[in-house]
């Protein structure tokens, strides 16, 4: 049972809002680092890289446990394609690349140790990981190709794709439109969306606290959760009744596969459930978190 002694309203709307001044500054020095390190490059001089602001920290859901930068470092040279059924490169006019994501990811590498030296970058299974000091925050360095989504007359979606360092396994994301939906839910709710989000990770954290075991429930998914809440619960007048609602439409909409089988990430161009994340234990924490408050 969440007990702070003071008014629940006065609580939630301190949690609704973003980290310090202090936070972003040095999210904005990492930032500023790794851009510096990359384009300083030799190695990578020739290719053309665009760097993709993405998760907590860029589409401004970062609280204060969570206030990282997460940077996707797109090689556009090189793509990952995903064609039409029936068809292939060739119907398309395109070549097979002889540079390989590995050597890419390498030399990456290489390049973020020249600047922030051997000892503060960690090779993870996704990203590269550059650790704080006084200055910066925490960074994870995401190196990915350019992912296409084809359609039959050529045009294509762009997103980004990479291969786990452990495994080798595909893993494809679309943070620009991530980004550019959930800004226009958040116009469409009064700026309640990203409040929302913000009040349920803050939660989340809470109920870690008191021995909540919500590991399965990672920052980016609460942001698809609120995603698929109706705009007209995240602006009902206080902070109290938009969690509340929130939480009960989720927990409604979650007992069952059918009733949120067709519910999307924020961008939209990827299913949440039906092969990322299981419902029932999406449901089984909605529920305790509405115990947990109410």
């Amino acid at each position: 049972m969440l007990g702070t002694g003071i008014s629940l309203e006065s609580l939630l709307e301190k949690w609704s809002k973003p980290a310090s001044d202090t936070e972003e500054t040095k999210c904005d020095n990492a930032l500023r680092m790794i851009k510096k390190s990359i384009g300083s490059s030799q190695e990578l001089s020739g290719y053309t890289i665009k760097f993709i602001l993405q998760g907590s920290y860029y589409n401004n859901t970062n609280v204060r446990l969570n206030s990282d930068v997460d940077i996707a470092v797109k090689l556009t040279d090189t793509f990952y394609p995903n064609y039409p059924e029936g068809t292939t490169r060739n119907d398309f006019g395109n070549l097979e690349s002889k540079y390989t994501f590995a050597e890419y990811r390498d030399s990456l590498e290489r390049a973020l140790i020249a600047t922030f030296g051997e000892n503060s970058v960690t090779r993870g299974d996704k990203s590269l990981k550059i650790r704080s000091n006084s200055y910066r925050v925490d960074a994870d360095v995401v190196p990915c190709f350019e992912h296409r989504r084809y359609r039959r007359d050529g045009s294509y979606i762009k997103g980004t794709e990479f291969r786990t360092r452990y495994g080798n396994n595909q893993v494809i994301n679309f943070p620009e439109q991530h980004y550019a939906n959930g800004v226009e839910k958040n116009k469409a709710t009064g700026r309640k969306y990203k409040r929302m989000v913000r009040i349920i990770k803050r939660l989340r954290y809470k109920m870690k606290d008191d021995g909540f075991d919500v590991e399965n429930i990672p920052s980016f998914l609460i942001e698809c959760l609120v995603w698929n809440v109706p705009n007209r619960y995240l602006n009902t007048g206080s902070y109290t009744e938009d969690l509340r609602g929130s939480l009960r439409y989720l927990i409604q909409n979650t007992d069952s596969y059918g009733t949120c089988e067709e519910w999307g990430e924020v961008s939209e161009l990827l299913y949440l459930f039906r092969s990322k994340y299981n419902y029932r234990e999406i449901n089984q924490f909605v529920r305790a978190a509405y115990e947990f408050v109410f």
